[in-house]
């Protein structure tokens, strides 16, 4: 059948050919779609629905705020009254005491806010000169201009031109790939270096031991912000803390975050600034002409503190730390398959099934489903398991024991 709407990364001629998967409802860790087949949602949505999906507290803050006011701009001395009360939580959870917290419509907002804000930094330093934006292989950092110039995904960037010459890619894996560039380039000409802490759509990937930590200090080192692109690990997904950059003692300078902020209910994402970045427009005289119509959206920001007040009191930090062990536990023995070539896990709520041919994982996905299973293939054929963190340990046991059906079908 023909499709009008136009999916996101998506073969269209298969999709109007086919159909599309269209979801009418959830519940926890499930979905159902609209011929009320019930699946079990092996990613949050899109890494985004922490506390579950059907959380109709969340919908009710959100009800109750658009009824007395729906939203109002951010810009100049004006914001929601919801929007500030937001901020000053989320300042008491950042990674660096004293952050100040600007709000954005999402993550690909979030991350070209970053690249901004690094730049216009190093000019009101005095070193207008310190342009370059350094990402890694592998890296997926959402899809407006800079995050697609930071991409280390290649197909991610064909077909666009130079969207911007002053951005580069080092190796994912090895900290003296960033340190060679930057003794080739000069750090004098460096802003910024964007890290996730765990690669998200690039494929699921872990950070080697130490990598983190060797990053870190390169870019202390050499006058280098480090920008922690967190807006898949944020808000809990790593497990035992609020964000990885807590996990992993990164202190960074700014840190963009989306999806966990508000579970997926309403759109939302958030940079955190560390205050020595933000000192300079702080300090009085300085306009940073930067922002978004609906960035800190009253009704989104209602959303958030619901979801938050979620998290806090259902212990979900603490749950995501439970899940990194029983998801290691449910999935290792699915490395033995004949179809996969390795698992990936073992921090937080967050693992990949490396199918052997990554040509299969269309075709994984579509079996995954006949077996009660909706999944994603990510980066070369990852199958994404990132799951909800109210996820049981029975049911991560049936994630896998499903997966394993369904994988059998590629044999």
């Amino acid at each position: 059948m023909t499709s009008t709407l136009w999916h996101g990364f998506a073969d269209m001629g298969a999709v109007s050919s086919s159909g599309p998967f269209a979801i009418a409802r959830g519940s926890g860790v499930h979905i159902w779609d609209t011929d009320d087949n019930k699946y079990i949602d092996s990613t949050a949505g899109l890494w985004f629905t922490n506390v579950g999906h059907g959380r109709t507290e969340i919908a009710d803050a959100v009800a109750r705020q658009l009824g007395t006011l729906a939203h109002y701009s951010g810009f100049g001395d004006v914001a929601p009254a919801v929007t500030i009360e937001l901020a000053e939580r989320l300042g008491g959870i950042a990674p660096i005491a004293d952050s100040k917290v600007f709000f954005t419509s999402g993550g690909s907002d979030s991350i070209d806010t970053a690249a901004k804000l690094a730049r216009r930094y190093w000019h009101e330093k005095g070193r207008p000169d310190k342009t370059l934006i350094i990402g890694r292989t592998k890296a997926y950092h959402g899809m407006h201009v800079a995050g697609t110039a930071l991409s280390g995904l290649p197909p991610n960037r064909e077909g666009y031109g130079t969207l911007m010459a002053d951005a580069a890619t080092v190796e994912w894996d090895d900290a003296k790939s960033l340190l060679g560039l930057l003794e080739r380039v000069g750090p004098d000409s460096v802003a910024a270096f964007f890290c996730e802490p765990v690669i998200g759509a690039g494929g699921i990937y872990l950070p080697p031991e130490g990598y983190l930590t060797e990053v870190r200090q390169i870019c202390r080192d050499h006058d280098v912000l480090f920008v922690a692109d967190e807006v898949v690990t944020g808000f809990g997904r790593i497990g035992g803390s609020w964000f990885a950059s807590q996990r992993f003692d990164l202190q960074p300078d700014m840190m963009a975050t989306a999806k966990g902020l508000t579970s997926g209910y309403v759109p939302m994402g958030a940079v955190f600034v560390a205050p020595h970045i933000a000192e300079p427009f702080f300090s009085g005289g300085v306009w940073w002409r930067h922002g978004y119509t609906y960035g800190g959206h009253a009704g989104a920001a209602a959303a958030a503190m619901a979801n938050l007040d979620i998290i806090e009191r259902e212990g979900l930090l603490d749950e995501a730390r439970r899940l990194e062990s029983d998801l290691l536990t449910a999935l290792s023995p699915l490395a033995e398959h004949a179809v996969v070539s390795e698992v990936r896990s073992g921090i937080g709520a967050v693992a990949a099934v490396q199918l052997a041919d990554p040509a299969q994982g269309p075709a994984a996905v579509t079996a995954l489903r006949r077996h009660g299973v909706s999944g994603r293939a990510a980066g070369a054929g990852a199958l994404q398991i990132s799951p909800a963190f109210v996820m049981t340990t029975e049911q991560t046991h049936e994630l896998a024991q499903r997966m394993s059906d369904g994988l059998d079908e590629l044999v």
